[in-house]
């Protein structure tokens, strides 16, 4: 069996979350650190200090007015649907304080989507932005949650968590200390936080993600950053983490990179509430960013835009995933300053149920090869063909991953556990990678599953199409991702109806029906084929070649 990556360990603290982020040495972060800010009013802002405080507050009041928690941990779901809001990690760690699990929901969500979410945990309570409030209120309604379990939670003008109806508040004045926990094997079979993901195939399902995944997660990247820092600090060029929240929450970016890994470096993360790209330039030059993780599409257009001049000239490290970058990226002159102050952009590699990224670019190393970087430490990495043999070194195969950043698996989904890892343990990724030939640096090859990535949001082709088979004009019908401006969007091969013809408002009827029923980046953008029969085999499943030579041809 070849194992890459088995020698190059480091000892990952054995803490729960919030002693390693609140009371342990490895966190840099001090008592008078701001850590959350509002981006449009930085006076709004949280201190280490006070975001202790707060987390302790609103764990009381999760225990004691909705029993949290009381039972033992990992058994009640609070799910939360919110745009972006300063105090909003905050509920994140209250919830973990209070010995829940936190099931992020996506803004961006239909109510059928949410409804489902509510379902698969099952949630106790959901947790909303006011703006988001009727959205919540809906699909509650639908699971039988009563409006008390509907919270709202806002950050401004002041800090405010209050039941739907009005009937029971957070008088943040009584305080729950956590529970430190140093056992490992708890640690690692914990749930604090539950993200939806498609992994590589069927329907969204919660990722568990534990105590452990999140430490290590936080303290992998550091423990390669930390000694170039200083390195930097020793050199007059001190770095200090301000990045901007520009990201939904609802995904590992968000909830590991704004909830987590800033604090653990002792950084300051400035909250958007939505993404909108003049004020997301505005606030990278005001509060003179220096690192930001985001998505290929944007770097593209910032590359592009006409109104991207110097705003950018403080951002020293940034990072992208989910595809790959434009080469044009690479070598643009708007990011950072002149010569050696030009930002260090990389690329990353990861995954939901990787807890985000398990491979990183040194800051203080250039590479505009394409490279995802190397494998974090201590975790291994098999390549393999379609029977699980090895692939030899340099050729392209399906990643296999171990790790302690690596979750435990799929909530209430035996099957796709059986599907989405071996026997033995490795998690499959469904990403075929290849290695350079001195077997340090990883290249993404493609994917070995139909999942259709939409700047970094995973769409299952399945659940798509069993929308569009509930369309009385459709008899049958497959969806795969076709390229579109550095990305991929869902495009339909429908099959009609008998007698039912093929004309533009057909086409437009099925794509408004599909609109109705989900969020916006899930909608047909690729518009739909009528084909006189869907490509399967004898088993029934799609015939993915055949499909993909549709593609070619339209």
């Amino acid at each position: 069996m070849m194992i890459y990556n088995k020698d190059n360990k480091a000892d990952i603290p054995s803490l729960d979350l919030l002693t390693f982020l609140f009371e342990s040495e490895h966190c840099t972060a001090k008592e008078d650190t701001p850590l959350h800010a509002e981006a449009d009013d930085p006076s709004k802002v949280i201190t280490k200090s006070q975001a202790q405080i707060l987390t302790r507050q609103i764990a009381h009041f999760l225990r004691h007015e909705y029993d949290i928690g009381r039972n033992g941990p990992d058994k009640d779901v609070i799910a939360a649907v919110s745009t972006g809001q300063f105090a909003l990690p905050c509920v994140f760690y209250g919830v973990v304080a209070a010995e829940g699990v936190y099931s992020a929901a996506s803004p961006g969500a239909t109510v059928e989507e949410l409804i489902r979410q509510l379902r698969d945990g099952p949630a106790k309570i959901v947790v909303c932005s006011a703006n988001l409030k009727p959205l919540a209120e809906a699909a509650a309604k639908v699971v039988a949650l009563p409006k008390r379990n509907v919270l709202v939670f806002e950050s401004t003008p002041q800090i405010k968590l209050e039941s739907a109806n009005g009937s029971v508040r957070c008088a943040f004045d009584r305080e729950l200390q956590w529970r430190t926990i140093t056992n490992p094997d708890e640690l690692e079979q914990s749930c604090i936080c539950m993200l939806y993901s498609s992994g590589t195939t069927g329907l969204p399902k919660g990722v568990i993600v534990s105590h452990t995944n999140m430490v290590a997660e936080a303290f992998l990247p550091a423990y390669i950053n930390r000694p170039i820092w200083k390195d930097w600090a020793a050199e007059g060029k001190p770095f200090e983490i301000r990045t901007l929240a520009h990201l939904p929450t609802a995904h590992v970016s968000g909830v590991q990179g704004y909830f987590v890994n800033a604090f653990y470096d002792g950084g300051i993360v400035y909250w958007m509430p939505i993404f909108d790209f003049g004020a997301f330039l505005k606030y990278n030059a005001q509060h003179k960013i220096t690192t930001f993780f985001t998505l290929p599409k944007i770097y593209l257009v910032l590359a592009r835009h006409p109104a991207v001049t110097d705003q950018l000239k403080s951002l020293r490290i940034a990072y992208s995933g989910a595809t790959p970058l434009n080469k044009e990226v690479y070598h643009c002159t708007k990011f950072g300053s002149e010569g050696e102050e030009r930002t260090l952009l990389s690329q990353t590699w990861g995954a939901s149920e990787t807890t985000g990224a398990v491979t990183h670019m040194p800051p203080n190393r250039r590479d505009t090869s394409g490279s995802v970087g190397a494998l974090l430490p201590s975790m291994t990495m098999r390549l393999v063909d379609d029977n699980d043999n090895d692939v030899p070194l340099g050729q392209p195969g399906e990643a296999l991953l171990k790790g302690l950043v690596i979750s435990q698996g799929y909530h209430n989904n035996p099957g796709a556990n059986a599907a989405g890892f071996t026997k033995d343990g490795w998690y499959r990724t469904g990403d075929v990678m290849q290695f350079e030939q001195n077997g340090e640096l990883l290249y993404v090859v493609g994917r070995t599953k139909e999942i259709i990535n939409y700047n970094g949001l995973k769409i299952a082709p399945a659940e798509l199409e069993a929308i569009l088979t509930e369309h009385p004009l459709v008899a049958d019908v497959a969806v795969a991702g076709v390229a579109v401006d550095d990305t991929e969007v869902p495009r339909a091969f429908v099959t009609l109806r008998p007698k039912v013809e093929s004309t533009p408002k057909t086409a437009e009827d099925i794509k408004e029906f599909v609109k109705q029923r989900v969020s916006e980046h899930k909608q047909l953008s690729g518009g739909i084929v009528f084909v006189e029969k869907v490509p399967r085999l004898q088993s029934g499943k799609v015939w993915r070649p055949e499909l993909k030579k549709l593609i070619d041809n339209n």
